[in-house]
């Protein structure tokens, strides 16, 4: 690893913290593939490198920051209102952010293999939390890059759906990162 022990801390300003999400359903051709960035978040990550089990990494999201960024496919492209409305969706039909203002990650574990992370910890959404693995590698210019999967009914999320159920997300959505940390 090329970090030296001590305090960092990331966001947006200096990484990208991304959820991807697939269509099904019968009506899939009509939506999109949608990469949601997060714009208000924070990564404090602590490094022991004499026993990286020690060390620990907590990300606290603003649950109302979920921006579209991109949408693949579908019949038509994405429009700024398509936008517009699939973040009311976000904020009012799944995550409910006017009650539940934060996504958080804390770990309860790191284990460093070489260029390679295993983080566990508990992943917080709608007030459920629930253990996640990441996986991420190190390059030598303080990149961290990773992520996992997780299953969204697994925290209480109803897909979302559409044309009376001909359109889903599917239940599975990818959490990625690239971020860079920098000391304090």
């Amino acid at each position: 690893m090329s970090f030296r022990d001590g305090q960092y801390r990331s966001g947006p300003q200096s990484a990208e913290l991304l959820v991807k999400t697939r269509r099904t359903g019968l009506g899939s051709r009509v939506g999109h593939d949608l990469t949601i960035e997060a714009s208000e978040w924070v990564a404090a990550v602590s490094v022991n490198t004499a026993d990286p089990a020690l060390s620990s990494v907590a990300v606290d999201v603003v649950a109302g920051s979920l921006r579209v960024r991109t949408g693949s496919g579908g019949i038509k492209p994405l429009t700024d209102s398509d936008r517009a409305e699939i973040e009311k969706n976000i904020q009012t039909k799944i995550l409910h952010t006017d009650r539940y203002h934060a996504i958080t990650f804390h770990s309860t574990r790191v284990i460093h293999d070489g260029e390679s992370l295993t983080v566990d910890g508990n992943l917080t959404i709608m007030d459920q939390s629930h253990p996640i693995t990441v996986l991420a590698t190190v390059s030598d210019d303080r990149r961290i890059r990773g992520g996992a999967t997780i299953v969204q009914t697994q925290w209480g999320i109803k897909p979302y759906s559409a044309f009376f159920g001909a359109l889903k997300l599917a239940n599975e959505v990818a959490i990625e990162f690239d971020a860079e940390l920098t000391p304090p």
